[in-house]
């Protein structure tokens, strides 16, 4: 439901922000084909933009990303929320959206096949290269390939204008635009957007086929017809009624000038617009994270970390000193992001991982706000291998990075890291990935003791899932 969310709030902003642009540069021009080549285009975009992922590295020198990187450790869970724990709004905001969805889109069914229905009961003539329907309760109109008339005289000036105008609409198939519309429009029918966008694709459809017409017959003449046969009745939700739609405008382009072909760089414009929304919606960060240890294979055990709000377990007294000693005094030593020896930590890559999966704690605030995500802690090894300097490279939030931080810091002792034999300080990256796992079935337990590990005393990554007991 969260990403519907935003996926809905991302798709708004681009169309928004293409549509602004467009009124602002565009709309006025009288390239009516770019027009609605680029009104299709925005439409396609902002469904696609949030969709896209694309992963763009971290910027920075190398002093800066060539950490040791340990392997990931995720900590997961298989909580849901009952539907009472699910708060009230969110229930009724969901009920509410796919209710006005589900009557967009019968009213686009209904209206699909009233519209058939009326037409097979029409009488159909053929002029020239399309098909003419006839019936008293049409309005002159197009949909699809058909042009609606409720009358016809071949003879009648008016309506070989008419037809000309509607003919248009069907060479330029302008029924498979608002066909496309009106889908959209079940999906994000409570976006005022969306009916904005029709009505300026409406616009351009009038324009162009306006344009056709005025090529054969005087604009003085057929902008007096225009206003001869103003109409309040609107058609069908596929249909471009003669005369119903801006009709000042549409006089008011056609005594326009034509637009110069200079102009057309306008369209321009668009592409940092794109290239805006682009870098905001699909471009993730990744940190540039090396490995200078070669990982022979997947660490292949699931480990269970509990599910309680419970503090962890306080490290034992006799340890205090052990983890953090009170006073260390060392030569100002250079830091260390590659050494020969690298640190390890107390009962190797397996101790390692014992002492997270007992110590790390899904936050329950992050819980319950479905936060998820992966903290890069930074911290430094020192001489005795003492841990300092713990830091939150990139966090989620939701107290997931404090929850990192603290178990980082209260760790036991390493092994330092050794440059030509010599003790030296070393800096090391730590990713904890933060999952809910739902509707899992949780597996068999696997021993810390039968976990193996890697001749070099490393793993790939180690997944660690929390499952609430059914009993």
């Amino acid at each position: 439901m969260d990403f519907l969310l935003v996926y809905l709030l991302e798709v708004s902003v681009c169309l928004g922000v293409t549509l602004l642009i467009y009124r602002v540069i565009l709309s006025e021009l009288t390239f009516f084909a770019v027009n609605r080549a680029v009104l299709l285009l925005l439409l396609a975009s902002s469904f696609t933009i949030p969709l896209l992922s694309f992963q763009v590295f971290g910027i920075g020198g190398a002093d800066v990303v060539r950490e040791m990187t340990l392997p990931a450790f995720q900590v997961g869970e298989q909580e849901t929320l009952t539907s009472d724990q699910v708060p009230l709004w969110s229930r009724l905001a969901v009920g509410i959206y796919l209710l006005g969805a589900i009557l967009m889109a019968a009213r686009l069914v209904f209206g699909f096949i009233l519209s058939q229905r009326l037409i097979g009961k029409a009488q159909k003539i053929r002029h020239g290269s399309h098909l003419i329907a006839l019936h008293p309760e049409f309005v002159p109109a197009s949909f699809f390939r058909y042009i609606l008339m409720p009358s016809f005289d071949p003879e009648d000036d008016a309506q070989k204008q008419i037809i000309l105008h509607e003919s248009m609409h069907v060479a330029y198939r302008h029924s498979w635009d608002l066909l496309l519309v009106n889908m959209v429009k079940v999906v994000f029918w409570f976006n005022p957007l969306i009916y904005l966008f029709e009505r300026s694709l409406r616009e351009v459809h009038e324009y162009q086929a306006d344009q056709g017409v005025t090529s054969y017959f005087s604009p003085k003449e057929y902008a007096t017809l225009l206003l001869r046969l103003i109409t309040a009745k609107h058609g069908w939700q596929f249909m471009n009624n003669f005369n119903q739609f801006q009709t000042k405008k549409r006089i008011i382009m056609m005594a326009k000038g034509k637009s110069s072909s200079v102009q057309k760089l306008r369209i321009l414009a668009l592409f940092p617009v794109f290239g805006m929304l682009l870098f905001i919606f699909s471009c993730e960060k990744e940190e540039l994270l090396p490995s200078v240890v070669e990982l022979e294979k997947e660490f292949p055990a699931i480990l269970e970390v509990p599910l309680t709000d419970d503090p962890a377990p306080d490290v034992p007294k006799e340890e205090v000193q052990k983890v953090n000693p009170l006073l260390i005094i060392e030569d100002a030593d250079e830091i260390f992001d590659i050494v020969e020896q690298q640190p390890s930590p107390e009962g190797g890559m397996s101790g390692w991982n014992t002492y997270l999966a007992r110590n790390l704690r899904y936050p329950l605030v992050a819980r319950q706000r479905g936060v998820e995500g992966t903290v890069i802690i930074v911290f430094e090894i020192h001489t005795d291998g003492s841990i300092h300097n713990v830091e939150v490279l990139r966090g989620i939030g939701g107290g997931a990075d404090e929850e990192a931080v603290r178990v980082v810091s209260n760790a036991p002792r390493w092994e330092p890291g050794r440059q030509r034999g010599r003790a030296v300080k070393t800096r090391m990256r730590l990713p904890i990935r933060f999952k809910l796992e739902k509707g899992i079935t949780p597996p068999e337990k696997t021993s810390i003791s039968e976990v193996p590990v890697t001749s070099k005393g490393l793993t790939d990554a180690v997944s660690v899932i929390g499952y609430l007991s059914n009993q």
